[in-house]
């Protein structure tokens, strides 16, 4: 298809290029439908260019520099880095993902048009690209993968300069001196703990009592000593009032039982949660529904409540993973290619690419105790591992939660060196409905 100024068509739309959306557009294609990927940007989303491929990259150089100058017993050395130059070297890695997923998407057959796109109606949108051109175009189906955005803080609008979100902060050419960071979810952690390797002086507020709250608190208590270690500061209990700008440095007020403290920060990074990417693209002409923070309503098969539409990925809520939007567009384009497939998943497997790593799937120990289950638990730490010793990484341990009746286990998580390695056997488990005899098996 050609698109011009009239109208044009095809089977399946699909509106965003990134993890969900590509996936979604290339098995499509591959089950014979005319498929059309429109983005305003470049194919990758927010999982190539802002979130998991820049993150881990620039995480994976922060532990070797950091592990140069710790190399333990007997071993003395140094480094010099140019952050500039890592930066740069980043930005390869994305340049090559980014093609590889253009050469995909020409390989299969999709149609790649640069524009944002604007629903008119269920069955008809507005494609819009950089020159200002538009374009109209009618669609059997259509499956939404427009993503988030980083959440707004009250008080700490975003700037670019002193206020940054976690885009700005995988860009940035020159280590902080000083960093805050509001929130303690996994992006925090991970950022954080990144920057303390690199020298920065990390500070992290958060309103509760510990860090990562959704994850188990005996696995958390590893990370968060680990991080202490590293020089990083909690204020616990505490909340961000405000901030104001004093010799080209940011003061931030925090408020704790009354008390307030300032902190100065070189860079303040707002991490606390996402916004989905719902808005402006002209939901309100079909029959979308949204949820109370705006994310788009679907069924186990991805269908919203438009009977044309689908939508995947973040913007269909959480968890906000590059893995699980995978699946999810594969889901959507199955179904709209008339196969019985559906986001039918036991368990979806999480990783903080913390020090040292978490990994978990399944329930945790207070869920299965809550969801009626009499829980038996299974632990074994890693400084009983022979490996871990003669590597020097004996911190964490694997935590294993199973129904007591019968042994199906229930829920793995794992703290410890390349947790997110391990997790892939503790998911096929669940999956599978394994039970605790999986420890029969014979492992190198």
């Amino acid at each position: 298809m050609v698109m011009g100024d009239i109208v044009t068509g095809c089977d399946v739309l699909v509106v965003g290029g990134g993890p969900a959306g590509y996936t979604a557009a290339i098995r499509a294609s591959q089950l014979e439908k005319d498929v059309m990927l429109a983005d305003r940007f470049d194919l990758g989303g927010t999982c190539v260019y802002r979130g998991c491929i820049p993150s881990k990259t620039l995480i994976h150089t922060a532990d070797f520099i950091y592990n140069i100058r710790n190399p333990g017993t007997g071993i003395k050395s140094s480094v010099e880095f140019d952050l500039k130059k890592i930066q740069q070297g980043k930005y390869e890695v994305i340049k090559k993902l980014r093609d590889g997923i253009y050469h995909l998407c020409k390989k299969y057959g999709v149609e790649v048009i640069k524009g944002a796109a604007f629903f008119e109606s269920s069955e008809k949108a507005r494609i819009t690209s950089p020159d200002g051109i538009v374009s109209t175009l009618k669609f059997e189906n259509a499956i939404i993968a427009t993503g988030s955005r980083p959440q707004v803080f009250q008080g700490f609008p975003f700037d670019g300069r002193f206020v940054i979100s976690s885009n700005e902060a995988l860009g940035l050419v020159k280590v902080p001196e000083n960093l805050v960071i509001l929130g303690a979810g996994y992006i925090s952690i991970e950022l954080g703990t990144m920057y303390a390797k690199l020298g920065s002086h990390v500070k992290i507020i958060q309103r509760s009592s510990r860090i990562l709250t959704k994850f188990d608190p005996e696995v958390v208590e590893v990370v968060s000593q680990k991080m202490k270690k590293l020089g990083i500061e909690f204020l616990f209990n505490s909340k961000p009032e405000g901030m104001r700008i004093e010799n080209d440095r940011a003061i931030v007020t925090v408020s704790e039982s009354g008390k307030k403290t300032e902190l100065e920060a070189d860079k303040i990074l707002v991490a606390v949660g996402v916004k989905p990417n719902s808005d402006g693209i002209g939901l309100e002409n079909t029959k979308v529904e949204l949820d109370e923070k705006g994310f788009i309503k679907v069924d186990e098969k991805r269908r919203t409540s438009d009977p044309k539409i689908y939508a995947v990925g973040d913007v269909a809520g959480a968890p906000f993973l590059a893995h699980k939007a995978f699946r999810e567009g594969k889901v959507a384009a199955e179904v709209i290619g008339g196969l019985p497939s559906a986001f039918d998943n036991r368990a979806v497997p999480e990783v903080v690419f913390s020090e040292p790593e978490i990994a978990r799937v399944g329930m945790d120990e207070e869920t299965a105790r809550s969801s009626g289950y009499e829980v038996t638990i299974a632990k074994f730490p890693f400084r009983a591992s022979g490996s871990a010793l003669t590597l020097d990484r004996t911190d964490g341990f694997v935590k294993i939660i199973a129904d007591k009746k019968n042994g199906e286990i229930l829920g793995i998580h794992i703290v410890g060196a390349d947790a997110s390695y391990l997790i892939g056997e503790a998911s096929l488990s669940i999956e599978m409905a394994a039970e605790m005899a999986l420890g029969k098996v014979i492992h190198i």
